[in-house]
């Protein structure tokens, strides 16, 4: 590692859309630097999760060293292949910390589309040097030409700097690699300061503990050395180091500017924090700023399956949570489903992608709750402002929503949502907005056949089923982005369930007075459907305080007990159905409803047809 000083060395990523050929990109790049052997078998070579493959997306951001011979000389190129879905843009943003450049990948095809423009953003605020790359130019109905023209109108880029190439296959490739030489600057650091490492992502490995990921600022790091932890003050001997290509690959150093891995016999998955700064010890140094902690927008329950599992899972999810730093978890309990945790996701693909981690890597299987958005509320009562030691609340969980005459104002979350899409379907999209509650930003043509628009939306309205509702409206073309935008005042309510008058705690909601309605209904019919017959009649109501707003009844199964009467007096039948419904109102009392565990799921999965 040593034949590669600093000015040899180019840290860059790969940032694109969803499915606009990041990953293919990533292993021609490979191939073609003799990383790996060129096969037919290359495919999403850097994607090592079994979800990843599955789903045929980018969940975790991976790294690779590449060597290069350049006009006689070699270099050292260091590759992250990112997420393009908006629900892990904390990948990006954390990998771009160890960059100095990216490639900016597009569609010919597609187009800039939503996730495109957030990610130039996001590189262009982080001041790197953007080389543009149109793929997919084999494509029938490609159109590198309008791509340019909407480059350019966008982002300022001279259509000149357009790379175009064909990842699938592999033309124009080198072309990539020399502009990456020739466009991203070497990083500034010198192998002379002391040992400044900048931890950006980390793995848990049973036999070998916590793998960290770096990127070094400054001086050089090899085995043998004592380093310590800038957020634990915690002491280590570093036990390997070395770069992924993309497998690890032990070396004998590592030296400034370049990225690798590290193994220093942390044991505790608390000790490897993302974001901490590497130091030598008796040899401190001023802390890296890290990163900022990712702000969870959708948050769910989640409990184990049996409570005999409860450890088991725990273990599980501090494991995941190493791996994967933007969820945050904290400790619930629930009377219907028992110990468990609330976990806070950057969206619900994020959230579904975890579940299914957590049952593929540590074979464990959970209940998820509905998911909810965290509210907040700007108390008036002396009392409870004293409890909470604070005048504004947050609330994640609907069982904390405080009473009306308590409270002053609720606030609901907003984020800017960013929508591309084809022009004939902005009437249809414009109508879906409105109908989320969505304020207008900002309508702007791109080109003639495409529109970007900006709203202002309540996170509440998006957070289900938003994405699925505009994919069907537009035939699947529009492509949608979003970035928190504080909070602003609303209309809201608690909207309890009642199952023969009983509040059911996990099926409560936190919803706005205008939909109360329709989501009480809605609810009310999906429990019907869902909840088993008994043998005597069930009472299913929505309520706001004492107020019912709708009800359903699941009616008993019934004996004919008239059926031996045939004529005679009216008198002997009314005696028989009089006893009958006795009956049956003394086995309501003392009847136990189970509403079926999963039910918590099934039924507010879907929000009421607009």
């Amino acid at each position: 590692m040593s034949a590669y000083p600093v000015e040899s060395i180019r840290n860059f990523s790969i940032i694109a859309h969803v499915d606009h050929g990041k990953s293919t990109l990533a292993d021609r790049l490979l191939e073609i630097t003799g990383t790996i052997a060129k096969t037919d078998r290359n495919k999403q070579v850097l994607d090592k999760l079994q979800v990843e493959r599955e789903r045929g997306i980018t969940v975790k951001a991976q790294s690779a060293s590449l060597f290069y011979n350049y006009k006689g000389v070699n270099y050292l190129l260091n590759l992250i292949d990112t997420p393009g879905h908006v629900d892990f843009s904390y990948e990006v943003s954390r990998s771009l910390s160890a960059c100095q450049g990216v490639l900016l990948v597009v569609d010919a095809n597609e187009g800039i589309q939503a996730q495109t423009v957030a990610n130039f953003y996001l590189a262009f605020e982080a001041q790197l040097a953007i080389i543009p790359v149109i793929n997919k130019i084999d494509l029938k109905n490609a159109d590198p030409e309008r791509v340019e023209k909407q480059i350019e109108k966008l982002f300022d880029i001279p259509v000149s700097e357009c790379i175009r190439i064909s990842a699938k296959q592999g033309t124009n490739i080198e072309k990539v690699l020399e502009k990456v030489i020739e466009k991203i600057p070497p990083p500034q650091f010198n192998t002379t300061d002391p040992l400044k490492a900048l931890v950006f992502d980390s793995t848990f490995d049973h036999y070998r503990g916590v793998i960290a990921n770096i990127a070094i600022f400054g001086g050089e790091i090899e085995k043998g050395h004592k380093i310590v932890s800038a957020h634990t003050n915690k002491r280590y001997e570093v036990n390997e180091v070395g770069i992924l290509t993309p497998n690890e690959q032990p070396t004998h150093k590592l030296y400034a500017g370049q990225v690798g891995y590290l193994i220093a016999g942390m044991k505790e998955v608390t000790e490897a924090q993302i974001g901490d700064t590497l130091f030598m010890y008796k040899q401190p140094v001023e802390p890296l700023p890290g990163f900022k902690s990712a702000k969870p927008m959708v948050f769910a329950g989640m409990y184990p399956v049996d409570q005999t599992e409860y450890n088991n899972l725990k273990s599980a999810l501090e494991r995941l949570t190493l791996n994967d730093s933007s969820v945050t978890v904290h400790r619930d309990s629930s009377l219907a489903l028992g110990a468990g945790w609330r976990l806070g996701f950057l969206g619900l693909l994020h959230m579904e992608v975890f579940n299914q981690r957590l049952e593929q890597e540590y074979n464990t299987s959970v209940i998820l709750t509905a998911p909810t958005v965290p509210y907040k509320a700007v108390l008036s009562s002396a009392k409870l402002i004293k409890e909470y030691r604070n005048s504004e609340i947050t609330i994640i969980n609907p069982a904390q929503f405080p009473d009306k005459h308590s409270v002053s104002e609720y606030l609901e979350p907003t984020v800017l949502g960013t929508i591309v899409t084809p022009q004939e379907y902005i009437g249809k999209i414009i109508v879906l907005c409105q109908d989320r509650r969505a304020i207008q930003k900002e309508m702007l043509y791109i080109d003639e056949h495409r529109v970007m628009l900006k709203y202002l939306f309540p996170l509440n309205e998006i957070v289900v089923d938003f994405y699925d509702a505009l994919k069907s409206l537009s035939s699947g073309y529009a492509s949608f982005d979003y970035e928190d935008a504080g909070y602003q005042a609303a209309d809201l309510i608690k909207m309890d369930i009642l199952i023969n008058g009983n509040p059911i705690e996990e099926l409560a909601t936190i919803i706005h007075n205008d939909k109360a309605y329709a989501t009480g209904k809605f609810l009310c019919e999906r429990l019907k459907d869902t909840i088993p017959r008994q043998l005597f009649e069930i009472a299913i109501q929505a309520a706001i305080g004492k107020k019912i707003i709708a009800r359903e009844t699941l009616k008993a199964y019934r004996k004919n007990v008239v059926a031996k009467c045939y004529g005679g007096d009216i008198t002997r039948r009314m005696k028989l159905l009089k006893r009958q419904a006795e009956g049956k109102r003394l086995m309501r009392k003392i009847g136990n409803v189970e509403v079926p565990r999963d039910a918590f799921i099934r039924v507010l999965k879907r929000q009421p047809e607009k």
